[in-house]
């Protein structure tokens, strides 16, 4: 059976390369790019903060807990997520990096996997500025009374934002109204996210509770499962998004 056209006989076919090594490679790439350029988290880190004095100057009252603490804390993180997952895949549509990645031999899930946990970088940074300045400016109850409780619902929340996220992204950054069009369908499939979010949040965030043993056991179950389902129709269809 003769060789295929594109390979020379005698010429050394090399394999592709391992998964896990090709994702350290372009997470590496990533971060050392947005440190290089800030261009995501610090815009989102200062739209949280900013979305935080707007409420504490809005509401007719000085602070929040309970349900009106989750809610405000998770629409907030959920738009200032918005941010980092409209630029996750413009510099690779603008400079050529999809036609790069897809010449080498690499796993092209690779790529899906280091974006979600650059992406996941992005949010765990801007929970670290964001969470404490909502203590500072809104949250009634100690913050140190929803923590460690506080991890798991954010743990969880950035994982569907991370898949959810970037499957979208990747459907959309080659279309002329991307910057419209994420949002536009990122949003609506969050909602279960925020939802379950905040109702796994509130009891932590009640005044006069302590965090511990109040965490809702069936809304992180519902989140967990809705990760992996979108995590998995993610790594699915990723394959067809790049080629396409």
């Amino acid at each position: 059976m003769s060789p295929p056209a594109h390979v020379r006989v005698g010429q050394p076919v090399h394999a592709p390369a391992g998964t896990a090594k090709v994702v350290l490679a372009l997470l590496r790439k990533e971060l050392l790019v947005e440190l290089r350029t800030l261009e995501s988290v610090p815009g989102m880190a200062l739209f949280a903060v900013t979305t935080f004095v707007v409420f504490h100057f809005a509401l007719n009252q000085n602070t929040v807990s309970g349900q009106e603490a989750a809610g405000i804390l998770w629409v907030t993180l959920l738009f200032a997520a918005m941010l980092g997952v409209n630029r996750l895949f413009v510099a690779d549509a603008d400079q050529g990096g999809f036609d790069a990645f897809l010449l080498a031999p690499v796993d092209r899930s690779a790529l899906l996997i280091a974006k979600a946990l650059s992406l996941l970088t992005y949010l765990f940074v801007l929970e670290l500025v964001a969470v404490p300045a909502f203590a500072l400016l809104l949250l009634g109850p100690p913050l140190s009374q929803a923590l460690p409780s506080l991890l798991a619902p954010l743990a969880l929340g950035d994982l569907g934002v991370a898949a959810i996220g970037t499957l979208i992204a990747a459907m959309t950054v080659r279309t002329r109204a991307r910057d419209l069009l994420g949002p536009m369908l990122t949003l609506p499939l969050l909602v279960p996210v925020v939802i379950g979010c905040a109702r796994a949040t509130a009891p932590l965030l009640q005044a006069g509770r302590a965090g511990s043993g109040t965490l809702p056991l069936r809304w992180l179950g519902t989140l967990a499962l809705y990760d992996l389902v979108f995590g998995l129709i993610a790594y699915a269809v990723f394959d067809f998004l790049l080629e396409d």
